[in-house]
């Protein structure tokens, strides 16, 4: 049994996500954390919220609430639809939690005394009519890389160049959208990363299973060559700056930069977990206390790479303190919305609550890891929508349980029948599917969810194919043994196939197993070596037909959907 520690890129608390921040993080994550499970490994799968810096205070300013209290329901709602969508989480944390508060201190403490933090006068922007520094985040202009003209203060969200508030073309203050600005000296703590370019290159060098996505961000930032980063902000809400244990003199109204803290959460989440559960948090995260062992996982979207590809590691490296670092990193694209972007503001796309009110979570589950966004952006459509799920979940999976279960409740009283031997029909068909299991776990733990999820439709079509030509239904008109031979293979793969569907599909899969009276501990990962894939289940065993699986999309329902979410606007 090895062990997993899997974390999800920490969704922002300033409102519920849209499906793409879905597809890119936390239901891959989510995926792979059961299918690891499923082997049998020990899975620790931690998440969070990230509560901090600029976006927090502007999205509670706009509801009217403090901070605090936003953050405290903004985190309920995403926790409920989190769990709406069935992420297995062992951990939701807070980035606002005393852990991630006590660890940042500690690891800006220990970067000092190595050398690594350096406090520094820089200029900053001032906004005169609000009276106030403005924290990258409160600044927006226009990028001076490729001209967008909603550039942040810290980042182009059109060309991804990390950026300096004072860069900007045009800069206006996000809280009231003065252009008086000007430039005042300030004092702020920098990290001191091209100390520790070597490395990170070094480090990223040997880091050969991560995907080309992830490698060539990682690189690109490093040929560029690393900079010393402002690590505090001037803003009220956040990790306060500390030294030796006690408030940092001259940063009383400063606080740590939100993309200092938030990757330190990850830490901080688990150390909540353990003082919930009494669980060992340092042998995740600490190699001296056995986190050597540990495989680390970390899923994101390609614009979360760079922090943790080289800043993050900067940190955890720079501390000089034996802290596990990742071992595979999966990057994605974007999910877009008619090839472009998802807005909350525009009402452009779907997003995880109102997704849930639409449909269960199966269909969104299924659909948009069959389309992850792993090579290139993929388009949402609901057009495209309608015909996977309706091809692949209703009609090719839905309909095979649905007609084999049928008939064994009316042919063969509801019970795995007896009867009748195997002949070539079925010793091919366990041919076929011990090969497609085979290639179906080499691309779970490839981390390719495209070509998983084309695996496990394959699997059902094999036993459509199969049904097909067994046919039991004409058969138990002349030869009773050769149908009941039929319904006991057709039983055994709708076993088969909710097991291997549970990390796409959970509760559709557990529907079906509890239908078939498929106990816990017998709905583990199929190894294919020396199993009875066809003649599982007992002879006898129960079984209650499930009610219909998947009903279709109706072009009635796209239609409505298109209008209300702006479609092809």
């Amino acid at each position: 049994m090895a062990r997993y520690l899997i974390t999800s890129a920490l969704p922002y608390i300033n409102g519920v996500k849209h499906l793409g921040n879905l597809a890119g993080s936390q239901l891959p994550a989510d995926v792979h954390a059961r299918y690891r499970r499923l082997e049998g490994h020990e899975v620790l799968f931690i998440c969070a919220t990230d509560e901090h810096g600029t976006p927090a205070e502007l999205a509670a300013a706009e509801a009217g609430q403090d901070v605090r209290a936003y953050c405290d329901e903004q985190h309920l709602i995403q926790k409920r639809v989190s769990e709406g969508f069935n992420l297995s989480f062992d951990w939701f944390g807070r980035s606002s939690n005393p852990p991630n508060h006590r660890l940042t201190q500690h690891f800006c403490e220990q970067l000092e005394k190595n050398g690594l933090i350096e406090e520094r006068v820089t200029k900053q922007i001032y906004s005169i009519d609000d009276g106030r520094f403005l924290p990258d985040r409160y600044v927006e202009g226009t990028c001076p890389v490729c001209g967008f003209e909603r550039a942040r203060g810290d980042q182009c969200d059109n060309c991804q160049t990390l950026l300096d508030p004072i860069q900007l073309k045009n800069p206006r203050s996000k809280i009231s959208g003065s252009t008086n600005l000007e430039p005042r000296d300030t004092a702020h703590l920098f990290l001191l990363q091209p100390k520790m370019q070597d490395r990170v290159r070094a480090w990223v060098d040997q880091s050969t299973d991560w995907p080309h996505l992830a490698r060539s961000i990682a690189y690109k930032w490093l040929d560029e060559g690393l900079i010393d980063r402002s690590i505090t902000r001037d803003l009220s809400w956040g990790v306060k700056v500390t030294k030796d244990g006690k408030p940092r003199p001259g940063f009383e109204s400063k606080v740590f930069y939100v993309w200092f803290d938030a990757p330190i959460e990850y830490i901080a989440s688990t150390v909540e977990w353990s003082e919930a559960t009494g669980g060992n948090w340092e042998r995740w995260w600490r190699e001296d206390k056995g986190a050597k062992d540990v495989t680390y996982v970390e899923f994101m979207g390609k614009d979360n790479v760079a922090f943790h590809t080289v800043s993050f590691p900067v940190t955890i490296m720079g501390s000089g303190e034996p802290w596990k670092l990742v071992d595979r990193l999966k990057a994605f694209n974007w999910v877009t919305w008619y090839g472009g972007k998802f807005s909350t503001s525009e009402q452009r796309g779907i997003f995880m609550d109102v997704a849930l009110d639409l449909l269960p979570s199966d269909y969104w589950r299924w659909y948009l890891m069959a389309n992850a966004p792993e090579t290139a952006d993929a388009p949402f459509t609901l057009e495209h929508f309608q015909q996977t799920v309706n091809a692949d979940l209703a009609n090719v999976f839905g309909n095979f349980v649905n007609r084999i279960t049928r008939f064994a409740e009316t042919r063969f009283e509801s019970a795995v029948p007896d009867g009748g031997e195997f002949g070539e029909l079925e010793k091919k068909l366990e041919d076929d599917i011990s090969a497609k299991l085979q290639a179906l776990s080499a691309h779970h733990a490839a981390m390719e969810f495209r070509k998983a999820a084309a695996e496990t439709r394959a699997l059902w079509v094999l036993g459509n194919e199969y049904l097909q030509v067994a046919a039991p239904w004409t058969a138990i008109k002349t030869d009773r043994d050769r149908a009941a031979v039929g319904v006991r293979v057709g039983l055994n793969l709708c076993a088969l196939f909710a097991i291997v569907a549970q990390p796409f599909i959970p509760d559709a899969a557990g529907k079906i197993l509890d239908a078939i009276g498929v106990p816990n501990e017998n709905r583990k990962w199929p190894s294919g070596a020396g199993e009875r894939l066809l003649d599982a289940l007992p002879r006898g065993l129960k079984l209650t037909p499930p009610d219909v699986l998947f009903k279709k999309v109706e072009d009635a329902q796209v239609g409505e959907w298109a209008a209300r979410f702006g479609a092809g606007s």
